[in-house]
């Protein structure tokens, strides 16, 4: 479970968040909406443990963000949480496989089971054929497919999804989308887009929007 509590955040003396809360449990998919500006963005950042809150909490199965250090805020992210970005951040140097079994590795799994998981997800994700290819091989949108199987590889418990389809031409974006949200649900994960698209948001569960004086349906 996710729990955030009455998060705020401030930067040069402007608040961006303003008692921010939510409650999500394994299984639940939802997408943030707002303005430009309003604090989307940042609070991805606090969820993820790569900024820390001026005020409130958060907590993910128990363990309370406040209480960890940033070597232990390193191994949260490494171990619990799994990440697709718009821009793909797949890695040119490594092969399909290797990108997908990449946060396993990580983690000091051996070479044979990271790579067999890997296969797995790339088989989930449509991609079994092309473990061998480079990432300069692929286009846009299995490019991002491959980007969602290595953020499920590991058997992460909460999701981040930054505007996942925003380099993806419509068709192939629809295709992204609703894949992410099948992946998510059935790795009883908990999930989070952070889109500016409404297009986007109507594929997760519910759509929440943030506003200057926090979340609201």
């Amino acid at each position: 479970m996710l729990e955030i509590n009455r998060l705020c955040r401030s930067f040069n003396g402007r608040q961006v968040l303003r008692d921010v809360s939510l409650c999500l449990q394994p299984g639940e998919y939802v997408a943030i909406v707002g303005e430009s500006g309003v604090g989307k963005s940042t609070l991805l950042n606090l969820v993820a443990g790569l900024d820390r809150p001026d005020g409130g909490r958060l907590v993910l199965d128990g363990v309370d963000y406040a209480t960890l250090d940033e070597e232990a805020l390193t191994r949260l992210r490494r171990d619990r949480l799994g990440f697709v970005f718009q821009a793909f951040h797949v890695l040119p140097h490594l092969s399909v496989v290797q990108n997908v079994a990449l946060p396993l590795w990580l983690q000091g799994v051996d070479d044979v089971a990271a790579a067999t998981a890997a296969q797995r997800l790339l088989d989930a994700v449509g991609l079994g054929g092309r473990a061998a290819s480079r990432p300069r091989e692929l286009s846009g949108g299995e490019l991002q497919r491959v980007a969602i199987a290595r953020a499920l590889v590991h058997g992460p418990r909460l999701v981040l999804a930054d505007e996942p389809t925003g380099n993806l031409d419509p068709g192939n974006a629809a295709k992204v989308l609703a894949l992410l949200g099948e992946r998510v649900r059935a790795a009883g994960a908990i999930g989070i887009l952070v889109t500016h698209s409404p297009a986007a948001a109507a594929t997760a569960d519910r759509v929440l929007r943030l506003t200057p004086d926090g979340l609201r349906p």
